[in-house]
């Protein structure tokens, strides 16, 4: 029998939740902290061979992807697992069957979930209705396993990131979301820079500080980035904005003044690195002096999504 199917068959009698990775903000420090170290350790080929051997994932796609269609599926097969792969379009769930069914028999069949979505509320009736943990791996108002990655990252190039100031310029989207729940979790000190009309959310941005967050708004890219030890910028459009409203040359022209170039670079800490989540458009939110030059550490960062999601994997199936 499968631990999916077993772990079903065996709720009733007390066994716990499954361990869910939604976002950062659900976590202690110290949970987090425990999957980066499983994710160091896997990076080193420090931990048993196959600690998923036996098990299958479910990855589901409902938007494009690279990096975590290919970093997902790699992990998973490195950890001696295996995956099944489902796009919205060969998906009952494309043809309106609810979220709930799909959670419901996917949890039959397999030891995890996970979930690339536009739309925030689906993951969260896919975890409500699972027996089985299911992970993130983005939706339209966070992208925490990237944010893993990125700490990872920063942390191997110039050592713990509590107590630094990370820069975000641009656009106040996804990622910047799970910046700023990140900040309250690691400890660093979280400079934004987009136009007002781009700011994450007010509620997102006081539970923060409620949480002790070190966050810091402005309009100017210059005072964000000043004395920073990572800037970090994303695409100016989304995908989920390309065939909307949130495209077009209003939003370019809002976000024009918030390219990271060189001069921008410039008020940065002499050591500071540059981080994208890539894809990236050289031209528009970086210039290709700097995503291409020596203070990017955006191929670093790409493989470490890697590490991250194995460790964030081993620790929701309690293989760690």
């Amino acid at each position: 029998m499968s631990s999916a199917l077993a772990a079903v068959r065996t709720e009733a009698g007390g066994r716990e939740p499954p361990r869910h990775f939604l976002e950062l903000m659900d976590f202690e420090p110290a949970t987090l902290r425990r999957m980066l170290d499983l994710a160091a350790q896997c990076k080193r080929g420090a931990l048993a061979a196959k600690p998923l051997a036996g098990r299958t994932v479910a990855l589901i796609f409902e938007k494009p992807s690279t990096r975590t269609r290919v970093s997902f599926e790699v992990g998973v097969k490195q950890l001696g697992g295996d995956v099944v792969m489902l796009y919205a379009r060969d998906m009952q769930s494309s043809r309106g069957e609810a979220v709930s069914d799909t959670a419901k028999v996917l949890s039959r069949y397999v030891d995890a979930i996970m979930m690339r979505t536009h739309d925030v509320r689906r993951i969260r009736e896919m975890a409500e209705h699972a027996t089985v943990p299911v992970i993130n791996g983005l939706t339209d108002v966070s992208h925490p396993c990237q944010l893993m990655a990125d700490v990872l990252t920063f942390e191997e190039h110039r050592g713990p990131i509590a107590g630094q100031v990370v820069a975000w310029v641009g656009d106040g989207n996804n990622v910047a979301q799970s910046f700023i729940q990140a900040a309250a979790r690691f400890g660093f000190t979280l400079r934004i820079a987009t136009p007002p009309e781009l700011r994450p959310p007010r509620a997102l941005l006081d539970w923060a500080r409620g949480e002790g967050a070190r966050i810091e708004l402005t309009e100017s890219p210059v005072e964000a980035v000043r004395g920073a030890r990572c800037v970090v910028t994303d695409t100016w459009v989304s995908m989920n904005e390309e065939a909307g409203d949130g495209g077009g040359p209003s939003r370019h022209n809002l976000l024009r003044p918030y390219q990271v170039d060189a001069k921008l670079m410039a008020h940065a800490a002499p050591d500071a690195i540059f981080q994208h989540c890539l894809p990236a458009h050289r031209g528009e939110e970086v210039a290709a002096e700097v995503i291409d030059g020596p203070q990017s550490v955006v191929f670093d960062e790409a493989e470490n999504r890697l590490h991250a999601q194995k460790g964030v994997l081993l620790w929701a199936l309690g293989a760690g």
